[in-house]
């Protein structure tokens, strides 16, 4: 599709390499060719775009064989167009001047005209063709028979239109016919299959039964050689057992006398420890008494002599308080009544709890400042 754009009444359009852009104004043509760029005025232009790539058309029909049966056919064409002039003039490859949009729908039409061709010629190839021939060589003769159909169509020329190539993918049948086709061959597989199992199988029971023989006579064998092997364990047993018991008198003579001697050893030890625990009991009975006779004479003195010097120190004590109990007395007595007062004041205050606020009433005020007055005139 082309790219158009419009500026102040004119279009510019912009063509693809694919794409052969012919522009006509009235019976002049002006610009022909693919990947144009050009001016021109929408209301006098009339523009036609061809594509000249190649263009794959898939289709899929079905047709009948010489037996009846119906087959599906999967094939595709490729073309091109060759004469874009010629295209031009049959089909309408016009486009919109503002859009750049085909009018019509050329290339539909294109494939409806190439459909219906390729099917007529594989139609007209397959109508005289059995389903088994058909299935076998029908691949190669539908495609040669379209290709031909093709080459020779005259409308295709005429319009402008090469074919390029035709493939043939497939014809099949119905499923079910599909399914009978089938049969055949897989019976005779199967057949095939079970020859070969019931060969298999014999050779498997010849082998097996081989094989339960030479099993046999080796168990026979092992059996000879168990029954060898289990008189001589017995008379291995037997010999063992001898030398186990000579050796179990000889070891229990040869512990006897061990014991023995290790419980005379431990009974002298014995005797030994027992004289020293009492020879070293007795040493330090001796030493607890002696020790404990320097105790008690030691704590005597002590105490003798700390009750002495808690006299004479109760003694320098008692002197001390009665000598400052009579310098106390003889202060008060020599000193004045104010002074006496201030001290009492001075002591109860250090006595008194805390007081937070105190209220003085002016009855209190005014007799104390007149005692104050007083006292000193």
């Amino acid at each position: 599709m082309a790219d158009i754009t419009r500026r102040l009444g004119w279009r510019h359009l912009r063509g693809a390499p694919t794409a052969h852009v012919r522009h006509h104004r009235g019976e002049k043509l002006l610009h022909k060719g693919p990947g144009l760029s050009f001016w021109f005025r929408a209301l006098t232009a009339a523009i036609s775009e061809v594509p000249v790539d190649d263009r794959e058309l898939a289709m899929t029909f079905h047709a009948r064989t010489a037996d009846f049966q119906d087959v599906a056919v999967q094939a595709t064409v490729t073309y091109r167009v060759g004469d874009p002039a010629v295209a031009a003039a049959r089909l309408d490859f016009s486009i919109d001047p503002d859009t750049g949009v085909w009018r019509g729908t050329p290339l539909e039409q294109l494939g409806t005209l190439l459909t219906e061709t390729a099917q007529q010629h594989a139609l007209d190839a397959l109508t005289r063709t059995p389903l088994a021939q058909a299935l076998v060589d029908g691949v190669a003769v539908v495609r040669e028979r379209i290709a031909a159909g093709l080459a020779a169509e005259p409308r295709l020329p005429a319009t402008g239109i090469e074919v390029v190539a035709v493939r043939v993918m497939a014809l099949r049948p119905e499923p079910e016919v599909e399914r009978a086709l089938r049969t055949p061959a897989r019976e005779q597989i199967q057949q095939e299959a079970d020859r070969a199992t019931y060969e298999r199988r014999a050779v498997a029971v010849e082998r097996e039964r081989a094989i339960a023989e030479n099993e046999l006579a080796s168990q026979i064998e092992l059996a000879r050689r168990e029954e060898r092997l289990v008189e001589q364990r017995g008379a291995n047993a037997r010999r063992e057992a001898e030398e186990h018991a000579a050796a179990d008198s000889v070891r229990a003579a040869a512990e006897a006398a061990r014991t023995v001697k290790l419980a005379e050893a431990e009974a002298a030890k014995s005797v030994k420890l027992a004289d020293a625990e009492a020879a070293r009991t007795l040493r330090l009975a001796e030493a607890e008494a002696a020790r404990s006779v320097k105790l008690g004479e030691a704590e005597a003195a002590r105490a003798v002599t700390l009750a002495r010097a808690e006299a004479v120190g109760a003694r320098e004590v008692g002197e001390a308080r009665a000598a400052a109990q009579a310098a106390w007395l003889r202060v008060h007595g020599e000193a004045d009544v104010a002074t006496l007062h201030a001290l009492t004041g001075a002591r109860l205050a250090e006595n008194l709890p805390r007081i937070d606020s105190v209220t003085v009433s002016p009855d209190v005020l005014t007799g104390l400042l007149a005692r104050l007055g007083g006292e000193r005139e």
